[in-house]
């Protein structure tokens, strides 16, 4: 029996092939590595949730304050739309809300004694006019102290040039506005006005005038 014992562990022995007399020490490196390894993955695991919270947390806050500007900015748009068209009606919707952070936004506005259209249906001067009064609404809602106008009243007919140019002294108190325009009606509503003439060929001179010096 012991014979036979013998004999089979033999066989089990040259099944194993040979033996490599590292292998311990071989195993202990590997299973260091696996362990600092499996660390670093759990590590990263518990930064991807926290990432994740935090993500979460953000866009928490972003839909709250979107919606709180969204909200305010609606209100100031109907306002300065009826003023800046003598009348009618305007209003910003959501396409889908209850996807506040990717969604669009359409332009709702009805002209004096005119349908309710989309933005895309108005003439060239009326949705400049429409763009204008919303751009108004973002800087009532958040005053910015600096702003470039390059020919925004381009498309406007006479009568919309004048709402146009009182309204930019109405913001000019809490925002400077420098404006590109060739308007009559927008420069009589400027302090300064810079004219840019050439003289000679190749060489232009900046001339500037003040207006309430002149008054």
């Amino acid at each position: 029996a012991v014979h036979h014992r013998m004999k089979e562990l033999e066989r089990k022995i040259k099944e194993l092939g040979p033996v490599n007399p590292n292998a311990l020490e071989e195993y202990e490196e590997q299973q260091k590595r696996h362990d600092f390894m499996e660390g670093q993955a759990k590590d990263l695991i518990e930064a991807k949730e926290n990432l994740e919270h935090i993500i979460a947390d953000m866009d928490e806050a972003m839909i709250k304050q979107f919606k709180e500007a969204f909200a305010q900015i609606q209100v100031y748009f109907a306002d300065i739309f009826v003023r800046l068209f003598g009348g009618g009606k305007a209003e910003l919707k959501l396409l889908d809300e209850h996807d506040v952070l990717n969604t669009g936004v359409d332009i709702l506005v009805t002209l004096p004694q005119k349908k309710r259209q989309n933005l895309s249906a108005l003439s060239g001067g009326e949705r400049a006019l429409t763009v204008i009064a919303l751009l108004f609404s973002f800087l009532r809602y958040r005053p910015s102290p600096f702003s470039v106008l390059d020919e925004i009243d381009a498309p406007l007919d006479e009568a919309n040039v004048v709402r146009f140019g009182s309204f930019l002294r109405e913001f000019a108190e809490n925002t400077q506005f420098i404006v590109v325009t060739h308007r009559k009606g927008t420069m009589k509503s400027v302090d300064t006005m810079y004219g840019v003439t050439i003289e000679d060929e190749g060489v232009s001179k900046i001339l500037s005038v003040k207006l309430d010096d002149i008054e």
